[in-house]
């Protein structure tokens, strides 16, 4: 086994590090063109049952742009086969689910997860990467209950999670009954992949930025408190993210994790005033990755010094990388994130 470059851990932690830590959300896939070499042949869903082959566009990025950690490369629907969900992932479109939610029944007709019978092939994926291919951590990931179930619900991707939210306050038997079988199926789920060998864990709350924050400690934060609760015995570090929910990071705050993500909309210092105390990753804008040099420099730079501050910063983009960004930028923001933070950090003498 490598010897693992532990920097991220360590901010994970809320540490004092050398530098500042730096992955990207989808980091592998749409803007590599060998990951497009190979979505030519395969379909995300074959891709993810072949474990040398998903293993390998897993570990791609960290090769191309030198990142401190490599993400896990599945989507949040892999799991929910497993309990009964027929979900199809349509390019262009997203999740598309044939048999939606729509009362306590079809809550209960959803069967029990079991990620070693049901997913064995993320499994040996995670085992192959962190045994014998990564000198990074593995960032494993699930989706969260109320992203998975506005999928469920909607019967795909939606703009205004208008059922959802509807579901969540007409029927609040079901509802709750449905984030208990999702809070099941996302415990069991991460608790393998961390024994297979995943040495952080992001929860990807990636929608749950249309709740108002009282809806949010009503019918989310309970689950969510006994997910990370659970996941706290496993003794890695906990990312908690989300889009559009910044007015959700004292919320947030609250929950037993490690690390609060921030999307672009809320400087790193601003969460920080609010009482953001963990440790947070983020959050130049994937926008600016088409900008010129001399920007993107400019807005890393500033997000970098802020999250030098305090101790426990992860260098993210708000968001994931999309297609149009150009991998050399990638690689070229890596060393500058590097290099400049080392720089930083040597001035302030910590």
């Amino acid at each position: 086994m490598k010897a693992i470059n532990d920097t991220l851990l360590r901010a994970a932690r809320g540490e004092r590090t050398e530098y500042t830590p730096v992955w990207y959300m989808r980091q592998a896939g749409r803007s590599q063109p060998e990951y497009r070499k190979i979505k030519e042949k395969y379909s995300l869903e074959e891709i993810t049952h072949q474990p040398e082959l998903c293993a390998y566009v897993t570990r791609l990025p960290v090769e191309n742009y030198n990142v401190d950690a490599a993400i896990l490369y599945k989507d949040i629907v892999t799991p929910l086969p497993g309990i009964g969900v027929d979900v199809k992932i349509k390019a262009g479109v997203g999740p598309v689910i044939s048999n939606p939610i729509r009362t306590v029944a079809d809550v209960e007709k959803l069967g029990e997860f079991n990620a070693k019978e049901h997913t064995p092939f993320v499994l040996e994926t995670i085992k192959l990467l962190t045994e014998e291919q990564l000198n990074v951590p593995l960032i494993g990931f699930a989706g969260a209950p109320f992203t998975l179930a506005s999928y469920m619900i909607e019967g795909g991707p939606s703009r205004n999670y208008n059922k959802t939210k509807s579901f969540m306050v007409s029927e609040p038997k079901a509802w709750f009954a449905l984030m208990d079988k999702l809070g099941d199926m996302i415990i069991n789920d991460v608790t393998a992949q961390i024994e297979a060998g995943a040495k952080a864990i992001q929860v990807f709350d990636s929608w749950v930025g249309a709740l108002n924050v009282e809806d949010y400690r009503v019918f989310i934060k309970p689950v969510m408190t006994r997910i990370f609760a659970e996941l706290r015995k496993e003794n890695v570090p906990l990312i908690q993210f989300g889009v559009g929910a910044s007015h959700l990071v004292n919320e947030w705050n609250d929950l037993p994790i490690d690390v609060v993500g921030l999307d672009w909309r809320m400087p790193i210092r601003k969460a920080r005033e609010l009482g953001v105390q963990k440790a947070v990753q983020g959050n130049l804008d994937p926008s600016l990755l088409l900008a010129d040099w001399s920007v993107i420099e400019q807005r890393t730079k500033d997000i970098i010094d802020q999250g030098l501050e305090v101790p426990g910063h992860i260098f993210n983009l708000g968001h994931g990388v999309f297609p149009e960004v150009n991998p050399d930028v990638l690689k070229r923001l890596t060393t500058f994130i590097h290099e400049y933070s080392r720089e930083r950090v040597s001035q302030l003498g910590q």
